[in-house]
C-alpha cells in the first residue's frame, strides 16, 4: 500500500468513527442537560491519536464551560493508592458512588497528566475520553442514564517526581546518616486533586472519602491520612507492603483530602479539651523542633472550639512538617501539612519573628478546620471566606498562646500596611471577584483575599463589638456545616445576631465587592469636625482608565475617634451617600481618628492637626497607644507617597522616635525610609537620610546589644528592629559590632544570639570578602537546620560584588545544593538590596528562557519576579528595556500586565521630580 493511500484509509476510518460517536452522542443528548453537545465535541483534531488509542481522543470545542455538570454529584470515594518510592511514580484506583439529579448522556468529572487504564460505570466498560483544555474525563455510556445511583470505577498510573503538586516526591537527608530519604505527600489546593486522582475536583461537590494507601512493610515507613487507621494487612502474594485502610470521612471537598508515605517519626500525643489526640510529625533529626508546633496547636484548637461553640468534627489531628513544599502550609483537615521552616522551631536556634511567623501560620491553618473545611465557599471567587478568616483569627488565638504580644498592634504590621500599598493601585481588584476561568482560580490567592479580607473583618468586628460578632459566626458554621456557602449567607448571620444596630450588607459590600479603600479627610473648626471621602489612590493624577464600581467607589465608613478630654472611643457610620458629614466634638486641644487603626482606610488632617498630634508624640508620648502612633506614620507617609501632603509633614512624624519604645511604629517608620532610600538611591540626597535616621538611632536610650534573658516580646522585637535597621543605614558603631560578631562566627563558631543572627549574618557577610563568602557557602551546604540554612542563603546574597553573586546564581542550579523554589527567592534576595535590583534585571532579561524551562511549575512565581524587580526603577531608559523584554516574551506577563508594571515605574519618576527637593531640604535642616 502506497503511503498516499494508506492515508486516505486513515482519514476515511477517522472520520467515520468520528460521525458514528458523534451520532450516538446527538442521540443521548438534549438542549435541558448541562452543556449542549457542540460545547463538547465538534471535531478530532488527530487521526492517528484517534487510530491509536479510540478512548482517549483530544478534542477542540467551539466554546466550553469551566464547570462541571451541577446535577451530578459524588457520594462517596473508595480510594486506593500505591506509590513507588523507589521509582518515583503511583498506580492506583478510584471506586466513586454518584447520584444524578436529572438524566444524563455523559459524565464529566477531572483528571490531569494521569494514565487512566481502565473506566467502568457499575461494573461494565464504557467509552471516555480526556478533554484537555478543562482536564475533564468524560465517561460516555451506550445509553442515556437515568436520574439515580451509580458507581464509577477508574484505574490509573501517575508520576510523584518532577513535581510539587498532585501527589508527588518529597527527599530529605537524615541529619545523622546523610542519606536520601524518600516520601511521597500530597498538595491539592486549589485544583490538583485531580493529578492525584480522578475525581469531582470542585469545592461545592462534597463527599466522603474512604482512603487506603500502601507503604513499605519496613523501615519504619508509616501511612498517614484525613482520618485514624482503622486496619491495615500485609499484601499477599506480593512481600514487603502493608495496605494502610483509614475510617471514612465527613463531607469535605477534593482539596482537603491528604495522602502521605514517609518514614517520619512522632511526638506523644497531647490530648485536646474534647478528648481527641494532636500528633506533630517530622523526620527523626527534626520531631523535638515539633514540641512547639504542637504546644501552640492544642492551645489554639482549644481556642476555637471555645469560641465558635462547635466541636472538631474529626477524631483526630495531625501536624507535620514537608521539606519541599509549595507553600507556607495547607489545611487539609485532619493531617496539616507545613513547609519545615514554618513549622520547626528551636529555642538556641530561632529568633523571635520566626517563633511569630509559626505561631501565627500554625493558628492559621488550625482556624481552616472550621473556616474551610468544615463551612466551604462555593466557588472560588468566595475564597476570601477561608482565607481572610483565618488570617484574622490567627492573631485571636494567638493572642491566647501568647497573652504578652501585644497581637493585635502586629496586625497592622503583618496584614494591613503591606495590602493597602497594594489596594492603592488602579490594577487592584474587589475581595469578591467573578472567576469564569481556570488561570484566574490561583490569582485570588492572594493579599486582597487573605490580608485585606482579614482586615475588614477586624473593622466589621469594631463595628458589631465582640459578642455581636462571635455569636454571628458561630451561627453561619452551624448553619453551614459540611455545606458549601457565599458571602451573603455570612451577611445574613450576621445581621440576625446585630439585629437593627446596622444594615451588615449594605456597609460591607461596599468593602468586599469594589477595589480600593477611602481617604477620609477631616477637618476641625471649633467644635465642628467636617469629613469628606474619595478613594485613595498611590498616583491621583494617573490618566488610567479603572473598572466602574456599582458604589461609585464610595464606602460605608464605621468612624472612630478619641480626642484630648478622655479615653472614651467614639463611633459613628460614615455613609457613601453624603457627599461631606459634620458633627459636633468637645472642644479638644487634639483629636485622633480611626482608633487602633481598626479601620480599613487612611485620614488626612488639616496641616494644624497633624502639627498637634507631632507636638503630642514629642511630649506626650504614652497619650496614644503604639497602634495609634504607628497609625500616624503610616497615614502620613503614604499620603506624601501619594501627593495629598506634603513629606515635611510626614517626616515631622519620625522626629519622636528616638523616645519610642515598641517596635511597631519604628517597623512602620522603617518601611517608609525604605521607600524613600530605594527612590533616592544613587543620589545626593540618600546620604542625608541615612545620616537622618543614623541621627535617629544614635539618640535611644536602651542598651540595644542587651542580651538579657529577662527581655520580654516586645523588648526583643524593639532590639531586632533598632539593630537590623542601624546596619541598613550604616552606622558605624553597629556596624563594627556586626562584622565582629560575624568573624567570631566564623572563626570560632560562636553563633550571634537567635535574634540577631539573621542581621549579623547578613550585614557581616556585606562587609565581607571571598573568602569569608565561600567559608559561609560551605556552611550552607553542610547545614540541616532549615531555619539556620534560610539565613546562611540570605547572607550569601549581601556581596555588593557581582563576580561573588553570579558564582551563587551559578552554584544553586544544582538542585542537590539548592532547591528550585530556594533558587527563585535568591533573585528575590538580591534584588531586595537597591544595588542588586539591575544585577538582577539583567539576569531576567539574558536568563529568561533557561528559568521559563526550569520552573514552570512555580510560573506565578516566576512572573511575579519582574514588577518585583521593576517597581525600583525611575528612568525612561527602564521604560524602554520593560517594553522590549515584554515584546519579546509575552508569556512571561504577571498576572496584572505590563500596564501595571509601567505605571509604577512612571509614578517613580514623577516621584523625583515632585519630592526630591523638599525631602532633601528637610532633612539638610533637620539633622
Amino acid at each position: 500500500m502506497t503511503p498516499v493511500i494508506k492515508w486516505v484509509f486513515v482519514l476515511i476510518f477517522a472520520a467515520v468513527t468520528a460521525v458514528t460517536l458523534l451520532t450516538v452522542l446527538n442521540n443521548h443528548m438534549k438542549e435541558s442537560e448541562w452543556i449542549p453537545e457542540d460545547e463538547i465535541l465538534t471535531e478530532i483534531t488527530s487521526a492517528s491519536l484517534l487510530l491509536q488509542n479510540s478512548s482517549i481522543m483530544t478534542l477542540k470545542p467551539w466554546r466550553s464551560s469551566l464547570r462541571l455538570s451541577p446535577y451530578v454529584r459524588p457520594q462517596q470515594y473508595f480510594i486506593n493508592l500505591y506509590p513507588n518510592l523507589e521509582e518515583g511514580s503511583f498506580i492506583g484506583s478510584v471506586n466513586i458512588t454518584i447520584i444524578l439529579d436529572t438524566a444524563q448522556s455523559y459524565i464529566k468529572l477531572h483528571s490531569k497528566g494521569l494514565d487512566i487504564t481502565k473506566t467502568k460505570l457499575n461494573s461494565s466498560s464504557v467509552s471516555a475520553f480526556q478533554y484537555l483544555e478543562h482536564a475533564f474525563w468524560v465517561v460516555v455510556p451506550d445509553e442515556k442514564l437515568s436520574a439515580g445511583e451509580y458507581k464509577l470505577e477508574i484505574s490509573f498510573k501517575g508520576n510523584l517526581e518532577d513535581n510539587v503538586i498532585g501527589f508527588y516526591q518529597s527527599v530529605y537527608e537524615d541529619s545523622t546518616s546523610h542519606e536520601r530519604h524518600y516520601i511521597a505527600t500530597s498538595f491539592f489546593e486549589p485544583t490538583y486533586a485531580r493529578l492525584a486522582f480522578p475525581c469531582f475536583d470542585e469545592p461545592q461537590l462534597k463527599s466522603k472519602f474512604k482512603i487506603s494507601l500502601i507503604r513499605p512493610s519496613s523501615n519504619n515507613y508509616i501511612a498517614l491520612s484525613n482520618m485514624n487507621q482503622e486496619s491495615e494487612e500485609i499484601n499477599v502474594p506480593t512481600n514487603g507492603f502493608t495496605t494502610v485502610h483509614f475510617a471514612n470521612t465527613v463531607p469535605m471537598s477534593t482539596y482537603l483530602a491528604c495522602f502521605i508515605v514517609c518514614d517520619y517519626q512522632s511526638l506523644e500525643p497531647v490530648k485536646a479539651d474534647q478528648g481527641f489526640p494532636l500528633t506533630v510529625y517530622a523526620p527523626s533529626g527534626q520531631i523535638k523542633n515539633m514540641k512547639y508546633a504542637q504546644h501552640v496547636g492544642i492551645k489554639a484548637i482549644n481556642y476555637y472550639v471555645n469560641y465558635f461553640g462547635i466541636h472538631y468534627p474529626l477524631p483526630k489531628l495531625d501536624l507535620i512538617s514537608i521539606k519541599d513544599f509549595r507553600s507556607s502550609a495547607m489545611e487539609n483537615w485532619g493531617l496539616v501539612t507545613f513547609q519545615e521552616t514554618k513549622v520547626l522551631y528551636n529555642e538556641s536556634i530561632n529568633s523571635i519573628d520566626e517563633q511569630e511567623i509559626i505561631a501565627f501560620t500554625v493558628a492559621h491553618e488550625l482556624a481552616h478546620m472550621w473556616f474551610g473545611n468544615l463551612v466551604t465557599m462555593k466557588w472560588w471567587n468566595d475564597i476570601w471566606l477561608n482565607e481572610g478568616f483565618a488570617s484574622y483569627m490567627e492573631y485571636k488565638a494567638s493572642q491566647v498562646v501568647h497573652p504578652d504580644w501585644d497581637v493585635d498592634t502586629s496586625f497592622i504590621i503583618h496584614s494591613l500596611k503591606s495590602v493597602q500599598s497594594v489596594d492603592s493601585k488602579l490594577n487592584s481588584h474587589a475581595i469578591v471577584k467573578d472567576v469564569s476561568a481556570s488561570n484566574q482560580i490561583t490569582r485570588m490567592f492572594d493579599g486582597i483575599s487573605y490580608s485585606k479580607g482579614s482586615a475588614v473583618i477586624r473593622m466589621l468586628e469594631g463595628l458589631l463589638g465582640e459578642d455581636v460578632f462571635r455569636i454571628g459566626v458561630s451561627a453561619y458554621l452551624k448553619r453551614f456545616t459540611f455545606k458549601n456557602a457565599e458571602t451573603d449567607d455570612l451577611w445574613t448571620e450576621l445581621q440576625t445576631a446585630a439585629q437593627n444596630t446596622v444594615n451588615v450588607k449594605k456597609v460591607m459590600d461596599t468593602w468586599t465587592r469594589q477595589a480600593g479603600f477611602p481617604v477620609v479627610s477631616a477637618i476641625r473648626n471649633g467644635t465642628k469636625l467636617t469629613l469628606r471621602q474619595q478613594r485613595f489612590l498611590s498616583e491621583q493624577n494617573t490618566n488610567s482608565l479603572h473598572d466602574s464600581s456599582p458604589y461609585d467607589y464610595k464606602w460605608e465608613i464605621p468612624i472612630t475617634y478619641t480626642t484630648s478630654n478622655n479615653n472614651t472611643v467614639h463611633k459613628f457610620l460614615l455613609s457613601k451617600d453624603n457627599v461631606s458629614f459634620t458633627i459636633d466634638i468637645p472642644d479638644a486641644e487634639w483629636i485622633k481618628l480611626n482608633h487602633r487603626q481598626v479601620g480599613y482606610y487612611i485620614i488626612n488632617y488639616s496641616e494644624s492637626d497633624w502639627c498637634l498630634l507631632n507636638n503630642l508624640l514629642a511630649t506626650n508620648l504614652d497619650a496614644l497607644s503604639a497602634a495609634d502612633r504607628s497609625n500616624l506614620i503610616h497615614d502620613a507617609f503614604s499620603l506624601a507617597n501619594a501627593n495629598y501632603l506634603s513629606y515635611g509633614i510626614a517626616l515631622n512624624m519620625t522626629k519622636y522616635l528616638s523616645l519610642e519604645h515598641h517596635y511597631v511604629p519604628w517597623d512602620v517608620s522603617a518601611t517608609n525610609f525604605k521607600i524613600l532610600s530605594e527612590h533616592l538611591y544613587q543620589r545626593p540626597t540618600h546620604n542625608h537620610l541615612e545620616k537622618y535616621v543614623q541621627y535617629l538611632l544614635g539618640n535611644i536610650k536602651e542598651d540595644i546589644w542587651n542580651e538579657s534573658s529577662d527581655n520580654n516580646f516586645i523588648q526583643r522585637k524593639f532590639r531586632a528592629v533598632i539593630i537590623k535597621l542601624g546596619c541598613a543605614y550604616g552606622l558605624p558603631s553597629y556596624q563594627k559590632k556586626v562584622y565582629e560578631l560575624f568573624k567570631r562566627f566564623l572563626n570560632d563558631k560562636i553563633k550571634p544570639h537567635p535574634d540577631i543572627r539573621f542581621t549579623v549574618y547578613y550585614y557581616g557577610m556585606s562587609q565581607g570578602n571571598s573568602s569569608e563568602w565561600n567559608k559561609l557557602w560551605n556552611l550552607f551546604l553542610n547545614e540541616k537546620e532549615p531555619l539556620e540554612k534560610d539565613n546562611f542563603l540570605d547572607a550569601l546574597t549581601s556581596p555588593k560584588d557581582t563576580s561573588i553573586l553570579n558564582r551563587l546564581l551559578q552554584n544553586a542550579k544544582n538542585e542537590s545544593h539548592v532547591s528550585p523554589r530556594d533558587y527563585l527567592r535568591i533573585i528575590l534576595l538580591i534584588n531586595r538590596q537597591p544595588f542588586g535590583t539591575q544585577f538582577v534585571w539583567d539576569f531576567l532579561r539574558e536568563n529568561w528562557q533557561y528559568l521559563e524551562d526550569s520552573f514552570y511549575y512555580f510560573d506565578i512565581q516566576l512572573r511575579n519576579h519582574i514588577p518585583s524587580v521593576c517597581s525600583h526603577f525611575n528612568t525612561q531608559e527602564h521604560i524602554r528595556e520593560i517594553n522590549i523584554f515584554f515584546d519579546e516574551h509575552p508569556e512571561a506577563e504577571p498576572a496584572l500586565g505590563r500596564s501595571s508594571i509601567l505605571e509604577v515605574v512612571s509614578n517613580n519618576i514623577k516621584w523625583l521630580k515632585k519630592h526630591e527637593a523638599v525631602v532633601s531640604n528637610w532633612l539638610i535642616n533637620s539633622i
